[in-house]
């Protein structure tokens, strides 16, 4: 909780006898925030205690006391009527010492004391003196009157502590009482006397000379008087006379039922002050004038002055606003000149001179700016917007902006600015913009129009009437310039033209009488890889048809040519694309039957191929067809050339494909091959079945005859020059050799057979099985177990695994011999040397 700042004073009864004296004191605090700001009309609670001796004394007396600030945050109790806690207020002995008093404050009003502070009672309250000093002091009997004649004061009290110096109280409900009166008796007294005076001698901006409050809805400060002033403040210096403040209600109210309510002069005339300064930190009205009459609500003349000025330092306000919610006019400009204007706008800095504008209406009747002419027969202009500064380039003349939406069913509402002239037989133009000049830059038009944002079009042309037959748009020009250049700065199209009904969306054409071109189109940056041309089509016609309708005629319906010293993809003389699921990214038809001409000829004069065609998917390369008796491809060398009639190459060693697939769906050959001149002898083929029939017999180029079989364990534990044995743990399937002279092995891990041969088909996958040589010359692994090996040594199987040894004559049996060693071998490791392989 913020702290409580508490400002307090203590009052006693004064002016009471000892035989009346109450049992009880008044106390008077100002509660503000920790802020400074008054807590008005709130519940407090206070517990109250007197202190002997010091600030941190015994405690002789405690109560708490409940009450409720007023408006100005001023709180009124009376110490001895609250609820006690401790102590006896009337046996408390105020001559025997110092007393303090210590406040502990719940501004909540409950028992939650936030608060503390404790000050000094310097003058103990004189009845309760007078009660405790007995016989020992005089008598103050109350009423009490006195004349005096003394140019002193006659009665005079100071308080060096926190509380009031006098207080007077009246709890009368009587009408004009006064709780401290003043009066001056004298009917001639001398100028600037008072009744009641306040002076503060404080020199800070905070103090008050005289406080009047007032807690319910009165005045707190009242001044009459029948022909001077009510309420007089003057200020000698730089100060204030009048201060006038309210924190709800109205801080000066001036009325009058005949005169004039108030009045503010200035009588020097070299004061260049203001007359009258109003201001308002809020957004509040500064000053509101209204009249329920016929006179004028605010009215003022000036000679060589301004009449009325007002003046706005931020964007959102207005000088002058002038608001009529009536039929009326807001503000009404009225002049009899013939060169000046009724209503000027002027600005100085950056913004508008004049600014029309409907902040309510939305039934869209409302004018921002209307300027009218004709009425009473009048002539003239609307409205003219002129500049007379010709090195003026930083703005426009005329600017129109809207920041609607437009109406789409109605383009005549909704735009920026709408010319229209309202007569069928008129030949005038609604817009008409010229300019004249000899520079062709950029922006110098008669019209120019501009698209800022990512949508709409710089101009519109719209021949709306169904029945018309004029053109929406007609561009002549009688000099060598163009009648229309269209650019487009960045993706969009120069000119785009499209077509609703059967017309042409492009018509372009050359008169009988002239010789120019009916289009062109150039491109003249090296750099742009766009097309000159695109023609596209959504419909079954044609995109474009080229026809050279003349049956002597040598010149080609379409020629493309492509002057390049580059071969990339895309530069070509004709170029075309299949972007769909179907289609022909080109298409030659010879459609007379009685024709003699191929479809497509195909010629390179250089050294690159006639047709080069790639798929680079799933189709193929080249398929050609044949519905008659000819071939589906014919690729010949004629006598002078020197070429081949076809070659078929794989270049990418991760492709597994066959480099040619021939397939057959008949009885007939997969192939058949001729040799002779002129090839007529059938000297190879291979039958449908797959068999292969050669004239002059076959040659391979690997050195054995293997087998394909499977392994005992993984593939990957074998390689190539393993003595390789039967496993006698599966059918058809080889191990490893691991002891010597063994009756079971069959053959060594080919290196390289000539002759693969197997019971699968030939499309089966035999990477889990080893090529096992039978016969012919094999790299064979072998060892010295049974000492060195000379050529012609007879091999057999080792202790080492799948390791080949010398055999002993003696020892050798029927079955054990693996072949003969083709190479001396006198290492001590295990190596490889080439074996006859002839299992024997």
């Amino acid at each position: 909780m913020k702290k409580i700042l508490l400002l307090f004073g203590i009052l006693s009864g004064l002016f009471m006898g000892l035989s009346q004296a109450p049992e009880k004191m008044s106390y008077q605090a100002v509660v503000r925030n920790g802020s400074g700001q008054i807590l008005s009309n709130q519940a407090i609670a206070i517990r109250l205690s007197i202190l002997q001796g010091s600030a941190a004394g015994p405690s002789v007396y405690s109560e708490r006391l409940t009450g409720n600030t007023n408006v100005n945050g001023l709180v009124t109790l009376e110490i001895g009527t609250g609820t006690v806690l401790s102590g006896t207020f009337s046996t408390i002995d105020w001559p025997s010492g110092n007393y303090y008093l210590k406040t502990e404050t719940d501004p909540s009003g409950g028992t939650t004391y936030t608060i503390t502070g404790t000050s000094q009672l310097l003058s103990v309250p004189y009845a309760m003196y007078a009660k405790s000093a007995g016989s020992s002091g005089g008598t103050f009997t109350i009423p009490y009157a006195n004349t005096v004649n003394n140019a002193s004061t006659l009665f005079s009290l100071t308080n060096d502590g926190d509380g009031t110096s006098v207080e007077g109280n009246n709890n009368s409900a009587t009408s004009s009482i006064a709780a401290v009166r003043g009066v001056v008796t004298s009917t001639a007294p001398g100028g600037f006397s008072s009744g009641v005076r306040g002076i503060n001698n404080g020199t800070g901006g905070l103090g008050v000379g005289v406080w009047g409050s007032q807690n319910g809805s009165g005045w707190g400060v009242y001044g009459v008087t029948p022909n001077g002033l009510g309420v007089y403040g003057n200020s000698s210096a730089n100060g204030t006379g009048v201060y006038a403040n309210s924190n709800t209600g109205t801080g000066l109210t001036a009325t009058s039922n005949n005169g004039i309510p108030a009045s503010m002069s200035i009588f020097n005339n070299a004061n260049a002050n203001n007359v009258l300064n109003a201001s308002t930190v809020g957004n509040g009205v500064v000053v509101n004038v209204t009249t329920s009459g016929t006179g004028h609500g605010v009215a003022s003349s000036t000679g060589a002055g301004i009449a009325l000025r007002g003046t706005a330092s931020a964007q959102s306000s207005a000088g002058v606003l002038g608001s009529n919610t009536g039929n009326g006019e807001a503000v009404v400009g009225l002049t009899t000149s013939d060169i000046a204007g009724a209503v000027v706008g002027r600005n100085d800095g950056g913004g508008y001179g004049v600014r029309g504008f409907i902040a309510t209406n939305t039934s869209g009747t409302g004018i921002g700016v209307y300027g009218q002419v004709g009425i009473n027969n009048s002539t003239g202009r609307a409205g003219r917007f002129e500049n007379v500064n010709q090195t003026n380039t930083s703005g426009n003349i005329l600017e129109v902006e809207t920041n609607g939406n437009g109406n789409i069913p109605d383009n005549t509402q909704g735009n920026a600015a709408s010319f229209l002239v309202d007569n069928t037989n008129s030949v005038g133009a609604a817009v008409r913009g010229e300019v004249n000049t000899i520079f062709g830059n950029f922006g110098a038009a008669g019209i120019f129009g501009v698209s800022s944002g990512t949508g709409g079009r710089a101009g519109l042309f719209y021949a709306s009437n169904p029945s018309g037959n004029g053109a929406s748009l007609i561009a002549l020009t009688d000099g060598n310039g163009n009648a229309i250049t269209a650019n487009a700065g960045k993706d969009g199209n120069g000119v785009e033209t499209n077509i609703d009904g059967a017309g042409n969306a492009l018509y372009a054409w050359v008169p009988s009488f002239s010789t120019g071109r009916a289009g062109r189109f150039n491109i003249f940056n090296e750099n742009n890889t766009s097309d000159a041309i695109t023609v596209t089509t959504v419909g079954n016609g044609i995109a474009g048809n080229f026809k050279v309708d003349k049956t002597q005629g040598t010149s080609a319906a379409v020629k493309g040519e492509v002057n390049s010293i580059f071969a990339n993809f895309g530069t070509a003389g004709i170029y075309g694309v299949s972007s769909g699921t179907g289609g022909y990214g080109g298409l030659f038809h010879a459609s007379n039957p009685s024709g003699n001409g191929p479809a497509l000829i195909a010629i390179a004069d250089g050294n690159g191929n006639g047709i080069t065609a790639n798929a680079s998917n799933g189709g193929d390369g080249v398929e050609t067809t044949a519905d008659g008796t000819g071939s589906a491809i014919f690729a010949w060398v004629p006598n002078f050339g020197n070429g081949r009639a076809a070659r078929f190459i794989n270049f990418n060693t991760a492709n597994t494909n066959p480099a040619l697939t021939v397939e057959t769906h008949s009885a007939g050959s997969l192939a058949l091959f001729k040799s002779g001149n002129p090839g007529t002898v059938n000297v190879a083929r291979i039958d449908n079945t797959g068999r292969g029939f050669f004239n002059g017999g076959t040659q391979n180029s690997g050195a054995d005859v293997a087998e394909a079989f499977d392994v005992e364990g993984s593939v990957s534990e074998y390689e190539s020059g393993d003595i390789l044995v039967i496993s006698t743990s599966s059918d058809r399937t080889v191990e490893k050799s691991s002891k010597p002279y063994s009756n079971l092995v069959a053959g060594v891990y080919a290196t390289k057979p000539g002759v693969l041969l197997t019971e699968e088909h030939i499309d089966a996958d035999l990477s889990g099985k080893v090529p096992m040589g039978v016969i012919g010359v094999i790299p064979t692994k072998v060892c010295l177990e049974n000492g060195k090996i000379k050529r012609g040594d007879l091999l057999v199987t080792s202790s080492k695994t799948g390791i080949a040894m010398k055999a002993d004559l003696n020892k050798v049996r029927i079955g054990q011999v693996i072949g003969k060693a083709l190479q001396d071998y006198d290492q001590k490791e295990i190596g490889k040397i080439q074996v006859l392989v002839n299992i024997k």
